[in-house]
């Protein structure tokens, strides 16, 4: 398949992969919670300000903005997983764990995402996924294991704990992923971040100097906001676990990093896990889904432009070329073609 309806994925994978390294140099100025709050803070008050501008310059357009009462629940636990749950987690973990195999570690929320999409929510993953997870998997067990402690370390299993975290995240984000991805984003950082602060400050936490307050905010808004406005994009468009797999390239990014700022040779185990999780990433890139489906007739509202999915009249103005948003029906269509589990492709499978 191209690449191009995964270049969200990647895109979002790069920033996040880049934030890693650079929270963990923040991470030391200010407890773990404190600085979750703050990046989630940055990444919505960010989003923010880029959503005043658009509707300064599309008022009409951006009145239309809105989730839907229905699907609240969904961005609800979305933010709770995602925005408070996961951040805390990774944060504590950063204070225990170097940046490098950090990085890496991160790597396991993409199989967790495409575990819980294929048994919780039913999304097709073939035996090339299937391998690809347990390659990822091997490899974050490696990363994670003291030698001679006969245990996993405390802080490895906090960050293992925060890509469950988001990989919760992700589901119930693909919920709402029609919409508008930078609203959805907005949303979730403004309300996990104020939550996180909050809660940080009243635990008796103190604001450090105006710089690393500052630095926070920005990595949050690069890292968490722009990141996650590309990843609900790619959600929209390759679905749950394959948007995973390749968010799964965000370490690799992270690594480079943070090697670095903290230059040192790393050891045997490192680089196994590395070639084992490259191993993983490079089967789910590859990967190609093509079968006979039918689409349901189904009615909604996303920014689109007409393919053979969209062949619709209009009752408004169209020059045919640029993208557009506005209620739409699809109607019966059966047919044969490469495609992922997107919006338009939530199918059962025979097999």
């Amino acid at each position: 398949m191209s690449l191009r309806p995964a270049s969200p994925a990647l895109a979002a994978a790069l920033l996040f992969g880049a934030s890693t390294p650079l929270a963990k140099l923040l991470v030391g100025d200010m407890p773990p919670l404190l600085l979750a709050g703050l990046l989630y803070l940055g990444s919505g008050l960010g989003l923010g300000a880029l959503l005043l501008v658009r509707w300064l310059r599309d008022p009409v357009a951006a009145s239309q903005l809105r989730i839907p009462r229905p699907e609240w629940p969904w961005l609800g636990g979305a933010i709770f997983f995602g925005g408070l749950l996961g951040p805390a987690l990774l944060m504590a973990g950063l204070t225990l764990t170097d940046g490098a195999t950090a990085s890496l570690l991160l790597n396991v929320e993409g199989v967790l995402t495409a575990v819980i999409a294929w048994l919780v929510f039913k999304e097709n993953a073939d035996r090339q996924i299937v391998l690809g997870m347990v390659a990822i998997v091997a490899g974050g067990v490696l990363l994670s294991w003291e030698p001679g402690a006969g245990r996993l370390s405390v802080g490895a299993l906090l960050i293992v704990g925060a890509c469950l975290a988001w990989a919760i995240d992700n589901n119930l984000t693909r919920k709402v992923s029609t919409h508008d991805a930078m609203l959805v984003a907005c949303l979730k950082g403004v309300l996990a971040g104020s939550c996180n602060t909050a809660l940080a400050l009243a635990g008796g936490a103190a604001l450090p100097p105006g710089a690393a307050v500052l630095g926070g905010l920005t990595v949050g808004f690069l890292g968490y906001g722009l990141s996650l406005t590309l990843f609900v994009v790619a959600l929209r468009g390759l679905g749950t676990a394959r948007t995973g797999a390749y968010f799964s390239v965000a370490p690799l990014f992270g690594v480079l990093l943070s090697l670095a700022i903290w230059p040192q040779l790393p050891g045997g185990p490192f680089w196994a896990a590395a070639m084992l999780m490259a191993v993983g990433v490079w089967l789910h890139v590859r990967e190609r889904h093509e079968h006979e489906h039918s689409h349901e007739v189904l009615q909604h509202t996303h920014r689109h432009l007409h393919d053979e999915h969209h062949r619709h009249d209009h009752d408004f103005a169209w020059d045919g070329r640029e993208s557009h948003a506005h209620p739409h029906r699809h109607e019966v269509l059966t047919h044969k073609h490469p495609h992922y589990p997107d919006i338009h492709h939530r199918h059962g499978h025979g097999h």
